[in-house]
């Protein structure tokens, strides 16, 4: 049995293509309940969708983490902590079949390198206050499994793309900017690429660190002009970056804020995988192959 932390796009995605070749039973949560019974209405009744809004777990929750074989946590930390160990951790320390969890992280641990390279072996120094959050919550995660024997893998994502959320959405829909900033360059992963690397962290009953990342940090207005070249369209004019950072939200300016290049090479060497899409050429290039970017 898997449960999940939170069915967000990463989660979802992973369950779909994975979830039921591999696990009898998924159980997952959200916080919405309309969400929730949606999900549980679905006709292959496969997953079982349980309410956890972060703050306590419910009966028929600390029911199903005493079953639970793995554990796939894609919930974020907030100012008092991580909301699963929080609510959770006495459960999740006396399940009994509890044997590996997945932590779904983010490559915003390591702030701002000027451009420089980092891999996993790089010491963390988080500028913003969710990746401070998050820097946290990892180490509250590796020292659960430290102390009670269970396989904790930290997944370290870049900035997440695939169907209906992706440059070709953004081209298609008139919403895309080509954003130049000298210098700036951003990794980035397509969500098929994270749920390999889960079901790889599972297999292995992975400990430690892994950043999820793709081969090239390119500029950030590169995947713009290469969906708009796909479209056969005219990409958006080049925009300075001065120009819009005053309209930015405060999490969209930190991230532009931060520059730096991740290495990927304890993926394959550790995990075994071999990235589907290494850049964002054939992860564009798939998405309109396949007409599921128009989902949005």
């Amino acid at each position: 049995m898997l449960i999940c932390f939170g069915l967000g796009y990463s989660a979802e995605h992973f369950v779909e293509e994975f979830g039921h070749k591999k696990f009898d039973r998924i159980v997952g949560t959200v916080r919405d309940a309309d969400r929730a019974a949606a999900l549980n209405a679905h006709p292959s009744g496969r997953l079982n969708v349980l309410i956890f809004d972060g703050s306590a777990a419910t009966a028929e929750l600390r029911s199903a983490i005493g079953e639970a074989d793995a554990a796939l946590v894609s919930v974020p930390p907030d100012e008092n902590g991580d909301p699963v160990l929080r609510a959770c951790g006495d459960v999740l320390a006396s399940a009994q079949r509890l044997r590996a969890i997945v932590y779904l992280s983010t490559i915003g641990v390591y702030g701002d390198r000027g451009g420089a390279w980092v891999d996993e072996a790089t010491p963390p120094q988080p500028v913003a206050a969710r990746s401070r959050e998050r820097l946290a919550a990892e180490q509250a995660w590796l020292d659960f499994g430290a102390s009670h024997g269970i396989a904790v893998a930290i997944l370290r994502l870049a900035g997440i793309y695939g169907p209906g959320q992706n440059a070709l959405v953004q081209i298609a829909s008139g919403k895309g900017r080509r954003i130049i900033k000298p210098g700036q360059v951003f990794n980035r992963i397509h969500v098929g690429d994270i749920a390999q690397t889960i079901d790889a962290a599972f297999a292995h009953r992975a400990s430690g660190i892994f950043n999820v990342v793709d081969d090239e940090p390119t500029p950030p207005a590169d995947p713009i002009v290469f969906a708009a070249q796909l479209l056969a369209v005219e990409p958006p004019p080049e925009i300075p970056f001065e120009q819009v950072a005053p309209s930015m939200s405060p999490m969209a300016l930190s991230f532009w804020q931060e520059c730096r290049r991740v290495k990927n090479e304890k993926l394959k060497r550790d995990l075994g995988v071999s990235l589907r899409y290494p850049t964002y050429r054939e992860g564009l290039r798939a998405l309109f192959d396949e007409r599921k970017t128009f989902i949005v």
